[in-house]
């Protein structure tokens, strides 16, 4: 077999496993965090019973288990959260977590988070870039919040996230006349995100080498250029 075909055929393979390794990697993530939620209980029912269930105590199935009962139990949670009775056990967790000073925190500002990611805040995109991890580079970033510091000046939160698993990711606090707008939603921008850049259009809905800007222009409080 000639060289040429040799690496031919491994450059054809590693195009066919890094999208299928990139999946991968992102469903174990999603099924050891699903699964671990659960995996206790799991564990104590198969002690419990020993003489049935202890013949099928394997880690494997067990994480199996208890990810099965954490979906089963999130499609409850929803379909409960849709109704009236559902809603009234929510409010009554929720009056209960705000006694506890710590838990409230925690609590109060992960449902801030879920609710701002499924509207756009004002005066800006959902989807941006912004100059990081240095001035010459971008990266794709999500605005959660709009606002202003003691001088008036508006600032964004902007949460960027890791390729391609991104759970973890960085808070950037940027000028809102430093964000670069783009037209994409957020489906569009994390389907870029985990395939490390490969799934997205060509070309691509922004303007890089104009000066960074916000959309919409008029939203944007006007600010003294400082020249007569």
């Amino acid at each position: 077999m000639r060289p040429l075909y040799v690496q031919r055929y491994l450059l054809t393979g590693l195009l066919t496993f890094i999208p299928v390794w990139l999946t991968w990697i992102v469903f174990k993530s999603i099924f050891s965090l699903l699964s671990q939620f659960n995996l206790p209980w799991v564990s104590a029912l198969f002690e419990a019973f020993p003489d049935t269930l202890g013949r099928l105590h394997q880690e494997w199935l067990m994480s199996l288990l208890a990810f099965i009962v954490t979906v089963v139990a999130l499609y409850v949670t929803g379909f409960a959260a849709n109704r009236v009775f559902g809603q009234r056990l929510i409010g009554a967790f929720e009056s209960v977590i705000e006694r506890i000073p710590v838990a409230h925190s925690i609590y109060g500002g992960a449902k801030k988070l879920m609710t701002m990611l499924q509207h756009k805040p004002s005066g800006t995109q959902r989807v941006v870039l912004i100059d990081f991890p240095s001035p010459e580079l971008k990266s794709i970033g999500f605005v959660t919040r709009v606002f202003r510091d003691a001088s008036g000046i508006e600032f964004a939160a902007v949460y960027v996230p890791t390729t391609p698993n991104p759970t973890g990711g960085y808070l950037e606090i940027v000028p809102l006349d430093r964000l670069v707008a783009t037209d994409w939603s957020v489906d569009q921008a994390m389907a870029f995100i985990l395939s490390a850049g490969a799934a997205g259009p060509d070309p691509l809905p922004f303007e890089l080498g104009r000066k960074p800007r916000h959309a919409p222009a008029e939203a944007a409080s006007p600010r003294p250029s400082g020249k007569d």
